[in-house]
C-alpha cells in the first residue's frame, strides 16, 4: 500500500501530528519515537507503514519528510528507564518527549496502537495499524526505525559481538545465543525475560575489543 492509499488527515483544517514508536520489542537499546505533522498536500509514492519497506526506501523517504514536514520530532527513552518503568510506559514516554520537541503544536495526535498515555492540552485518537492508514503516522513509523537504525548501528561499532548491525537488538537467534556466550552489555534491557533466563545475564560482559 502506497501513500496513494494512505489518509492525509484525520479531520479537515487542523493541525495533526502523527506519532509511532519503533523497538519496543527489542533486547537492547533504547525505545525510540516520532512525531510529525505533514502539510495536507505532502505525498511521497513509497510512503508506508516502515516494516514494509526495505532500509534504503526508508532511507530515502526520511531525508523527504525532513525536508517537507511542517514540523518533526523525534527522541528516545534509554534501556535503564525502561527496565524501571516497563516498555509500554517507556514508549509512552518517549512519545511525549517527541511531542515536546515540535515547533508546532498539533491540535490533534494520531497514535499508532490502541494505547497512549494522555498528552496534556492535545486530545488524541488510537488507531490499530495507523501507520498502514494515515500519512502522518506512516512518516512518524520512518523516522523512529530510521533513527533507531542509525543508533543501533553506532552500539555495534562498540559491541559487535550481539550482531546488532543486523537484529538491531530485536530477539533473534543469534542474539539471544550472543547474550548467553557473552552475558548483558549495559545496553541490554535486563528486565526482558530473555535477559533473565541464564545466570550469565546477570553480569555485562568482563573484556570487550573495540
Amino acid at each position: 500500500m502506497h501513500s496513494t492509499s494512505l489518509l492525509p488527515f484525520y479531520a479537515e483544517n487542523q493541525l495533526e501530528a502523527g506519532c509511532d514508536e519503533a523497538g519496543r520489542g527489542c533486547l537492547a537499546g533504547p525505545v525510540f519515537a516520532a512525531a510529525v505533522i505533514l502539510p495536507p498536500d505532502f505525498h511521497h509514492p513509497l510512503l508506508n507503514d516502515s516494516k514494509q519497506l526495505t532500509q534504503s526506501q526508508r532511507e530515502k523517504i526520511k531525508t523527504y519528510i525532513e525536508q517537507h514536514a511542517l514540523s518533526f520530532a523525534v527522541a528516545a527513552v534509554a534501556p535503564e528507564e525502561i527496565d524501571r518503568i516497563n516498555i509500554l510506559q517507556a514508549s509512552f514516554r518517549a512519545m511525549h518527549l517527541a511531542i515536546d520537541g515540535l515547533h508546532l503544536k498539533p491540535q490533534l495526535l494520531l497514535i499508532d496502537g490502541n494505547r497512549f498515555k494522555p498528552y496534556p492540552g492535545i486530545p488524541h485518537v488510537c488507531i490499530v495499524k495507523g501507520d498502514g492508514q494515515y500519512a502522518a503516522i506512516a512518516a512518524a513509523s520512518v523516522l523512529a526505525k530510521t533513527y533507531r537504525d542509525a543508533y543501533m548501528l553506532e552500539l555495534h561499532q562498540q559491541y559487535p559481538e550481539y550482531g546488532w548491525n543486523q537484529n538491531k537488538g530485536y530477539p533473534t537467534a543469534a542474539h539471544r545465543r550472543a547474550i548467553v556466550q557473552k552475558g548483558l552489555s549495559p545496553y541490554h534491557r535486563k528486565s526482558f525475560a530473555p535477559c533473565q533466563v541464564f545466570p550469565s545475564c546477570a553480569q555485562p560482559p568482563l573484556h570487550h575489543q573495540i
